[in-house]
């Protein structure tokens, strides 16, 4: 009955994610309280994402995220909270399951298995082969 991604292998000591992550570099905007940020989303998955921003928050923080996945479309709109600060950048949980926001789940299902076509995606909206 593992059906979930990540429940096929046993757990390694090092990785406990449960979701699939994409690298891409979408553009995202975030408020919450009396803060306001942007920045570059550097990788997605169901449970959340993590952020490249010169804007300073705090673990526990949350936040309204507004992910442009398409130049031509409205933001994807999540809310958040903010899991770790690190080199690495800024990760963030979703609060609610992507499954439940149907772009953010076809946008992830649609990317799962061409990484390329992800950041290629996120520069130009056309690819030429």
């Amino acid at each position: 009955m593992a059906s979930r991604l990540g429940m096929v292998e046993p757990q390694q000591a090092m990785d406990r994610r449960e979701h699939l992550r994409i690298p891409v570099r979408l553009f995202l905007s975030f408020s919450g309280g009396k803060v306001r940020g942007e920045g570059t989303v550097m990788d997605l998955s169901m449970g959340g994402c993590i952020i490249q921003s010169g804007t300073q928050v705090h673990v526990d923080d949350i936040f309204y995220l507004e992910i442009a996945i398409a130049e031509d479309g409205p933001p994807i709109e999540v809310a958040a909270m903010v899991r770790s600060v690190s080199s690495r950048g800024i990760a963030f949980k979703f609060l609610r399951k992507a499954q439940e926001n149907k772009r953010l789940l076809a946008f992830i299902q649609s990317n799962a298995g061409s990484t390329s076509s992800v950041l290629s995606k996120a520069v130009e909206p056309t690819v030429s082969s």
